[in-house]
């Protein structure tokens, strides 16, 4: 064999080798951004379901709020009999 063949089968195997090799940390890179993806959709949901509460819980504080503030101005009118 001579000595350019050699070379040229060497460098092949390298090139394969280091081919093989990214397409196997690019597809474990891939595969951690999915997972890491679907965790961050599950973290968001929870967040929206605690907005959600935190909003209803206000809506409910806003509503005895008012019924208050109503009862206090009709109890502090002056009653027109």
């Amino acid at each position: 064999m001579s000595t350019t063949s050699k070379v040229v089968l060497g460098v092949s195997v390298v090139l394969t080798l280091s081919t093989v090799a990214a397409v196997h940390l690019k597809q474990t890179w891939d595969r951690q951004r999915l997972h890491e993806g679907v965790v961050r959709d599950l973290e968001r949901v929870e967040r929206k379901k605690e907005n959600l509460r935190l909003l209803e819980e206000q809506r409910t504080l806003t509503r005895q709020l008012e019924e208050d503030r109503r009862r206090r101005e009709t109890e502090l009118r002056p009653q027109d009999h």
